[in-house]
């Protein structure tokens, strides 16, 4: 039996696409302009072929003068993919018909046209012209959105829609991993934060499925936590590190940021502790050791970080140097303790020794935060600042405000270390539950608390005096917007919630040995599962009347749970 590859050579490719097609019909009418008849027949699932009878449709019509027939439509979520615009009859006298096509994360950008308050086609068109004649299915390309608008162009002009459907592509899988609680907010944010890194997960693991829907190394390392959590292994997490990996010859920087290719050396190191996948660390080790090497001449006598280049930490730290030197010493720190041990694991005692001494040498040096929550987490968790201290000082104050959706789980990693368990819990319901109550359906690339003051959700359109919350705000290279509301690096809570309110600590790698220690608060119940390569940890922890917990534990024959 032969395939089709076999008959036709010129159809052979090993590229093949991962991604399943899903055709999405719309939640809700937001609003029609002009002459439009029966725009609720878009509501209605239809199949996905023209016909030449259609006994339901949706009509667009433009006389000599007057306001542009046009309809903008909810799906009701964010999502990754493309729009199809189903066309049965075009009128007027002129067999095709000019419609523009407009994607939105938000109602206010989906209505607004290409150039003002910093909307833009970058990376993916969101803004088009699309020719239509009769009988024919027009597709646009893929990018990240939740709100459609189709405006005919043409005067003295009619378009008869089928409908409108969005065109959803992601990855099929099975969330493996899970988590509930006796708070539905806590819910729906472990919820969003694992959809907002799965909607990622395309050929590549990308940062944004608006924008900039590339492999940014940095943004990765809380998708990967999140993904080992929600999902567990995925090979779109080895193919994106090695595609970075490969473009990044040692003596240059992973994405051109130093910090990034330190990213990547500390998501192998998740990967390796989850998966203990020898055989693909293996093929890491003369690129892990020379880049280990190449850092380690980045560390002053005295002990601090002089790492060359672009130093970025995260955007709202971008013009503090002060911020940046401090967190980027404390990543540093964490990058040779993770190279020490990866590096002993293949039996490279040298490298292991010199990841050691680099990272004993870093602890001499505890420099000023300035403030900043980020550079202050990374040194709690590196171990050069003291947990509590840092929490005390820096993390408690003004709560939420101050934190990044980057930074975020490294900021409730920290104050889980300080035992601010309870704070913890309590900044991540004001945080990322400040953007839920926005509209939001997946997490953004950066959020401010004071953003909230007089702002109008995204699922609407802003009224006066209202201030647009997508619009108005942004800075750096998310200005209005240009800003993504879907971004991997925001989906930190997933992990966080997973690893720290559950309480599932993997401790030996491969999850041959677990430590599972769960910090409720105030909760009165948190259940969840776990991703191992034996299969999934079921945990269900109660919280007793005189406050203490009782945990029911069922793991997989071959992990030991460590007490």
């Amino acid at each position: 039996m032969s395939t089709l590859t076999d008959k036709f050579i010129a159809l052979r490719s090993d590229q093949t696409d991962p991604r399943t097609r899903r055709y999405l019909t719309p939640k809700r009418i937001v609003l029609t302009k002009g002459n439009v008849a029966s725009a609720n027949t878009l509501l209605i699932e239809k199949d996905n072929q023209v016909a030449l009878t259609e006994p339901v449709l949706c009509v667009l019509k433009n006389d000599a003068e007057g306001e542009n027939a046009a309809v903008l439509v909810d799906f009701g979520i964010e999502f990754s993919g493309s729009a199809r615009i189903m066309v049965v009859g075009v009128g007027g006298g002129n067999p095709r018909a000019n419609i523009l096509v407009r994607t939105g994360e938000s109602v206010m950008e989906a209505l607004t046209p290409l150039g003002v308050k910093n909307t833009t086609n970058d990376h993916a068109n969101r803004d088009r012209v699309m020719n239509v004649g009769f009988y024919s299915a027009n597709e646009t390309n893929e990018s990240g959105y939740r709100f459609l608008y189709v405006e005919l162009l043409d005067k003295n002009s009619s378009v008869s829609l089928k409908a409108l459907q969005g065109v959803f592509h992601y990855r099929d899988l099975d969330y493996i991993g899970s988590f509930e609680c006796s708070d539905t907010r806590v819910n729906k944010i472990w919820e969003t934060a694992a959809y907002t890194a799965h909607l990622n997960m395309q050929e590549y693991l990308w940062d944004g499925i608006k924008r900039d829907r590339l492999v940014w190394i940095g943004d990765m390392h809380t998708e990967v936590m999140t993904i080992l959590a929600a999902f567990g292994y995925n090979d779109v997490v080895p193919k994106s590190l090695d595609h970075v990996r490969d473009q990044t010859p040692i003596g240059t920087w992973m994405n051109g940021i130093t910090a990034y290719s330190i990213w990547w050396l500390l998501i192998h190191y998740e990967w390796y502790m989850h998966l203990a996948n020898k055989e693909y660390l293996a093929e890491q080790h003369e690129y892990m050791k020379a880049l280990l090497v190449e850092l380690s001449k980045y560390v002053s006598d005295d002990g601090q970080e002089i790492l060359p280049g672009r130093r970025f930490l995260d955007w709202p730290n971008n013009d503090d140097e002060v911020a940046k030197h401090a967190g980027l010493q404390g990543l540093m720190k964490l990058a040779f303790d993770a190279g020490a041990f990866l590096m002993a694991e293949l039996g490279d005692d040298e490298t292991s020794k010199l990841c050691a001494d680099t990272s004993e040498k870093l602890t001499r040096s505890e420099p000023d935060c300035n403030g900043s929550k980020q550079a202050a987490s990374l040194l709690a968790l590196s171990g050069i600042s003291d947990p509590k201290k840092i929490n005390e000082k820096l993390l408690k104050p003004n709560g939420a405000h101050g934190y990044s959706t980057f930074f975020g789980y490294y900021t409730l990693a920290a104050k889980s270390l300080a035992g601010d368990y309870e704070g913890a819990m309590n900044d991540m319901k004001e945080y990322w539950g400040g953007m839920l109550d926005m509209g939001a359906t997946t997490f953004w690339e950066d959020f401010n608390l004071d953003w909230l003051k007089n702002a109008a959700p995204i699922d609407q359109v802003v009224p006066e005096g209202k201030i647009d919350v997508h619009g108005d705000y942004g800075a750096y290279c998310y200005v209005k917007f240009r800003h993504s509301l879907c971004h991997g690096w925001a989906s930190g809570p997933c992990p966080w919630l997973s690893r720290y309110v559950l309480g599932i600590q993997v401790t030996e790698p491969g999850f041959k040995k677990v430590r599972i220690t769960p910090h409720l608060g105030d909760l009165t119940f948190a259940k969840g599962t776990y991703p191992t390569p034996y299969g999934a940890i079921e945990v269900t922890h109660y919280t007793r009347d005189d406050g203490t917990i009782k945990s029911e534990i069922l793991l997989p024959q071959e992990i030991e749970l460590e007490v």
